[in-house]
């Protein structure tokens, strides 16, 4: 060999050590979009088995998804890869015997119902129906199906609902005509069609017209545009279906009133199980025998965030209560043990989403697992399987004893690509809010942390109003990008959020700007004290929905307190908010009625009222397919502030919602937000 090529591969074989060792770099949006993501998790019955798909991007950021299956007996099993086909396969089941698993993939088109044998060959279709399979749910003994596909109501088949599908993409007329609200909901205009349920029989046979359970009903089973398969359930016996929607009406805009209805699996008669609420009934879950059925029910009709009881009914005796009404939290999920004498929950609490074991007869609730933000996968042979993130863990499966002892680690879906980056290191704190009341929070320090240096601060501001940025991982308001950019993170859960008790999320109601502004300049003045590393006077404000809000309402109440201000989907005017959104339930109950019935409240906290103190540099950013707050309210901010001399600058995405879901137009944003803060806190 040459003494040429002998350097050469010294030192190419220097260069890959040195690569292999290279230093962590701080966390980027490319970084971001480029993790996998792990998703459709399921436990065999028997708890022996776990299967869970993976979407991975390689580097030049084509994705593929496909499903594992893990031996759970075996500590030092490796996942097996069972799909090789493109697409993806999702929403995954096992079968009643755990030989084979269905899922959904739109592997001819749309989406259909396949099953797949665990022990080799090839997904059989289950479905072959003319629409897509938007969800589905096995019964108990695994021999029926309920499916969720949109129609229309006054269709007798699936064809009659197809060809008008059709016809409507090939009309050369484009008017929507209406008689009621809604118009549109979050991102999509009414096209007169539902969400209706479906039962089939699994016997072998590929189904092809299955019994709609929720013929002629004209609303949405399950609720669009968020709720899933857990709002539908088989009773144990097979004999009927339970879901949660409204009844139809006049009224979809502006009541929450969802109920539980039963229905016959051959169709029929619905008998509403849950008349006597008129606020939200929700997650109808039967215990293994039927004795029990659990539910989640709030209290206050037309308010969205009230908080969830969790109520039991004896479908012997017939008698129903409420368990554990003294624990003031309010439950995301329920599972009942194999016994069905306990409840396993998770539920927000103090920045963490936790899991709890919930005694049905006596209402002893007790934390198993605390730490970061949990979804819970399974319970079975004293096992807790749930998935897990946090400030620093995009997400991945775990298990844990009921005791909450042993806990381990299943999967490690991004361990390759964690190793390259560098997060920032973080921490919960507290100080005295509103009327000397304990508000939490979150710093973070930058990645590149220096001891003994200051750094601009970015100040995000969480939307609902009752929401939380606690400690979990984001694809979309990542905090941890913003410590990758340099920055010190800060986020305070202000008066109104939730997992701190239903009378701190109460709070905010019918005071929108006046506890939560008080909660975030004390914050903030509390958070720099603690942490001198934290510029108080190089600090830029940024938020998203009602954290938009709150940029306009700083605008126009704490003027001096930022170098500069984003404004993602926030509300400007809310005298024409009130006018043109689409859940008119929510602004109604949060500032006490309609807006002609109550005006000066909803006067007393628009922000468009205070515009003459505006004069921050600001960056909006709006979809224009926002229905939740419309894009003219971006707009009409953005035009003030370009009216009156005020520097700013509009972003906005045709093809987005309320949030940013395109990745690409995701790194937009933050070279936008980035870019825009950098210039501001010049750092």
């Amino acid at each position: 060999m040459k003494k040429s090529t002998v350097l050469f591969a010294l030192v190419a074989a220097g260069m890959a050590r040195s690569a292999l060792a290279a230093e962590p770099t701080p966390f980027n949006v490319q970084q971001l979009v480029n993790l996998n993501k792990l998703h459709s998790a399921a436990v065999s019955n028997d708890g022996k088995s776990l299967v869970y798909g993976v979407k991975v991007v390689d580097d030049q950021g084509e994705a593929s998804s496909d499903l594992y299956l893990l031996d759970l007996t075996n500590k030092n099993a490796q996942p097996k890869q069972i799909t090789a086909a493109a697409g993806t396969e999702h929403d995954v089941s096992f079968s009643a015997d755990n030989k084979s698993i269905y899922f959904l993939a739109s592997r001819t088109g749309s989406s259909q119902l396949y099953q797949l044998a665990l022990n080799g060959g090839e997904a059989m279709a289950v479905t072959d129906l003319p629409l897509d399979i938007n969800g589905y749910k096995l019964s108990q003994d695994g021999k029926q199906v309920v499916m969720t596909m949109r129609v229309f109501p006054e269709c007798k088949d699936l064809a009659c609902s197809k060809d008008k599908f059709t016809a409507i993409d090939e009309s050369k007329t484009s008017g929507r005509e209406y008689k009621q609200l809604m118009v549109r909901h979050w991102d999509t205009w009414e096209d007169h069609a539902r969400n209706h349920l479906f039962v089939a029989q699994l016997n072998g046979k590929k189904i092809t017209e299955p019994t709609n359970v929720t013929a002629n009903r004209d609303t949405e089973t399950p609720p669009k545009p968020f709720s899933g398969m857990e709002e539908v359930t088989f009773t144990p016996d097979g004999k009927h279906v339970v879901y949660s929607a409204k009844a139809p009406s006049r009224d979809q805009a502006w009541t929450t009133n969802y109920d539980l209805w039963q229905v016959p699996v051959t169709g029929g008669e619905t008998l509403n199980l849950t008349e006597a609420n008129t606020a939200w009934d929700s997650q109808p879950t039967f215990s293994a025998d039927g004795r029990y059925l659990a539910y989640l029910a709030m209290t206050k009709p037309g308010y969205e965030a009230d908080r969830y009881r969790i109520m039991l009914r004896d479908n012997v005796t017939g008698q129903e209560k409420e368990v554990a009404p003294l624990w003031d939290r309010s439950p995301s999920s329920l599972t009942f043990s194999a016994d069905g004498r306990t409840l396993y929950v998770t539920a927000q609490d103090l920045g963490q989403v936790s899991i709890f074991e919930v005694n049905t007869q006596f209402g002893d609730v007790r934390p198993i697992y605390n730490q970061g933000s949990n979804s819970l996968i399974a319970v079975t042979n004293n096992q807790l399987i749930f998935k897990k993130s946090s400030l620093v863990e995009p997400g991945d499966l775990f298990s844990v004893t009921s005791e909450g002892e042993q806990l381990t680690q299943l999967t490690d879906v991004n361990k390759d690509k964690l190793a390259n980056i560098k997060f920032g290191e973080y921490e919960q704190f507290n100080f005295k809010g509103w009327n000397d009341e304990t508000v939490h929070g979150y710093w973070i320090k930058p990645a590149n942390y220096v001891e003994g240096k200051q750094y601009p601060i970015a100040y995000l501001v969480h939307g609902g109003p009752q929401g939380s940025f606690g400690n979990s991982f984001s694809g979309r308001w990542n905090a941890q990008l913003w410590a990758g950019a340099g920055y010190g993170v800060v986020m305070v859960d202000f008066h109104g959020s939730t997992g701190y008790g239903q009378a701190f999320t109460d709070s905010i109601g019918k005071d929108w700007g006046g506890k939560p502004l008080e909660d975030l300049k004390k914050g903030m003045a509390s958070v720099t004290a603690q942490q001198p590393w934290l510029d108080a006077n190089n600090a830029c404000a940024l938020g998203g929905s009602y954290g938009g809000y709150m940029m306009n309402w700083f605008q126009g109440n704490w003027n001096d307190g930022f170098q500069c201000l984003v404004n993602h989907a926030g509300l400007f005017d809310m005298r024409s908010m009130y006018y043109v959104t689409e859940e008119l339930w929510f602004p109604e109950y949060e500032f006490g009625g309609t807006y002609d019935k109550n005006k000066e409240l909803f006067e007393k906290f628009n922000p468009v009222n205070y515009v003459e103190n505006w004069k921050t540099p600001m960056l909006v950013i709006h979809g224009e397919k926002d229905y939740r707050v419309p894009y003219g309210q971006g707009l009409a901010a953005y035009t003030y502030m370009q009216r009156n001399g005020i520097p700013s600058e509009l972003l906005v995405f045709p093809d987005e919602n309320h949030w940013i879901l395109n990745q690409d137009n995701l790194q937009q944003w933050y070279k936008n937000v980035l870019g825009w803060m950098d210039r501001w806190t010049a750092k």
